[in-house]
């Protein structure tokens, strides 16, 4: 496995990017913007293809890199499920899977320091956002923050992990890099609260100043997703347009991922092609003939892009679902679950 922990010293965040090598796919998690081009020349010299990129929540210290990620690699944005930011491809619930080649990760929702907090667990670490840091806990006076909720998420979650599970955290101020479970329940101030009330008044009397980026950060970060307008940018189709064509008449393809078909459904009749496979998928398009190619996936950003990298392939029969599978069900159209 490949796992590289990359500092960005203005904000204090960690980002990590994890890749198994056989065919070079990766994700990173937490990035932030002006680290951007170091991001890609590690692509470059790893010989890797991001494939997702992973946002633990919403941040207020950093503008995220997910945007010009996106943009520069054709990469899947992922967060929770409660997140506000505007458009993302991917949205997670708890329990669910985000995978690449060789790599697994189960999100878990562990609300308090903000609303749409989660933390990322592989086989024998976990990636803990601003929820657990090292010998700290994340703050819960803004953003929708909770400190009732982030102790039911350290004390009924995180710390039930076995104890040798490493802890590797979206920030540190002292220069600590990693912790274990065991070692934040035995050396951690924050957790040596005699009870959930105790937790509650500790956090709500810390009296910290805002974050130097707040007020730039937070705005940024809720709008750098494809929006309706940039997606109309490329050849689309509205959902009645797509419901009112005849059965046979277009190929449809579903971008989304397993568990995103089980959540909210598929359009009858679709073929399933994960985005995230999707560059490998290509030249399978010419299989098709004349028909025309419509992409759909959770919110148009997938389908979007895949617009863009066929047409770059010399495709011109394609287009996509404005505003994907939601904009399908905002519609009253009817779609069809899976087992």
């Amino acid at each position: 496995m490949i796992f590289r922990q990359i500092f960005d010293s203005v904000s204090s965040t960690y980002t990590y990017l994890i890749a198994s090598r056989s065919g070079g796919e990766a994700l990173l998690i937490d990035p932030v913007l002006e680290k951007t081009d170091q991001y890609l020349r590690l692509m470059e010299q790893l010989d890797l293809q991001l494939v997702k990129v992973i946002d633990t929540h919403v941040h207020a210290d950093h503008v995220t890199a997910m945007g010009a990620l996106r943009d520069h690699t054709n990469c899947v944005t992922v967060m929770g499920e409660q997140s506000p930011v505007d458009v993302v491809s991917m949205r997670v619930t708890d329990g669910e899977r985000v995978t690449i080649e060789g790599i697994n990760l189960t999100a878990l929702y562990t609300p308090g320091h903000t609303d749409d907090s989660y933390c990322f667990q592989m086989e024998d670490r976990i990636f803990t956002g601003d929820t657990l840091l090292i010998r700290g806990t994340g703050r819960t006076d803004f953003q929708n923050g909770d400190a009732g909720a982030q102790y039911d998420s350290l004390f009924g979650r995180l710390l039930s992990l076995p104890e040798q599970t490493l802890i590797y955290p979206a920030h540190d101020y002292k220069g600590e890099t990693v912790s274990t479970i065991g070692e934040e329940k035995a050396f951690n101030p924050r957790l040596q609260v005699s009870s959930k009330s105790a937790y509650i008044e500790l956090m709500n009397n810390l009296n910290l100043p805002n974050p130097k980026m707040m007020d730039v950060a937070v705005p940024e970060n809720m709008k750098m997703g494809i929006t309706l307008d940039a997606q109309r940018q490329v050849a689309h189709l509205d959902a009645s347009a797509l419901a009112g064509m005849t059965s046979g008449e277009a190929v449809i393809i579903d971008l989304r991922e397993d568990g995103e078909r089980a959540r909210h459904g598929v359009i009858d009749g679709a073929i399933h092609a994960p985005y995230s496979q999707f560059y490998k998928q290509l030249d399978s398009l010419a299989m098709h003939g004349q028909k025309p190619v419509i992409f759909y996936c959770a919110a148009g950003e997938r389908s979007a892009m895949a617009v863009k990298l066929a047409n770059d392939k010399g495709f011109a029969n394609v287009s996509h679902l404005l505003g994907g599978i939601t904009a399908w069900q905002a519609d009253g159209l009817a779609v069809t679950t899976t087992h």
